[in-house]
């Protein structure tokens, strides 16, 4: 009885929050989306890119191959390619995404949500410019 006393009382739940269980399948996922912030702006004041994304639908998790893509939720990781250099890297900690070193002028970054094959699900580009050193 308390439990719904305290879930009723309650705007939005836990399940609202953090998403579906870690610990049980889904059968019907909806589509994953990606959601990127621009630039924190102290950090790129001083030349330091700092960028903050979430994920709906899809936890960002260090799992990799063809396996993984029968993980119920559904788990993946992004790619980031700075510059549209010929090359990116994939990260899997779903922490904020930190670029330092790029010279002053106009970036942009391209932010692309993967499942555990590196199979493209959605992207976002990120465009800022670092100021020249004062």
């Amino acid at each position: 009885m308390a439990l719904s006393s305290a879930a009723s009382a309650s705007a939005q739940t836990a399940r609202d929050y953090r998403g579906p269980s870690a610990l049980v399948g889904l059968d019907h996922e909806p589509p994953p989306r990606l959601v990127v912030d621009p630039p924190l702006a102290e950090p790129l004041a001083l030349g330091r890119v700092f960028i903050q994304y979430r994920t709906e639908n899809l936890r960002i998790a260090p799992v990799f191959g063809p396996g993984a893509l029968d993980v119920s939720p559904r788990i993946g990781h992004i790619h980031v390619t700075v510059d549209d250099a010929p090359w990116h890297w994939a990260d899997a900690s779903g922490e904020t995404l930190v670029v330092v070193g790029l010279p002053p002028g106009p970036h942009t970054i391209l932010i692309e949500l993967a499942d555990p094959t590196h199979k493209v699900i959605t992207s976002e580009v990120v465009r800022f410019t670092v100021p020249k050193s004062p």
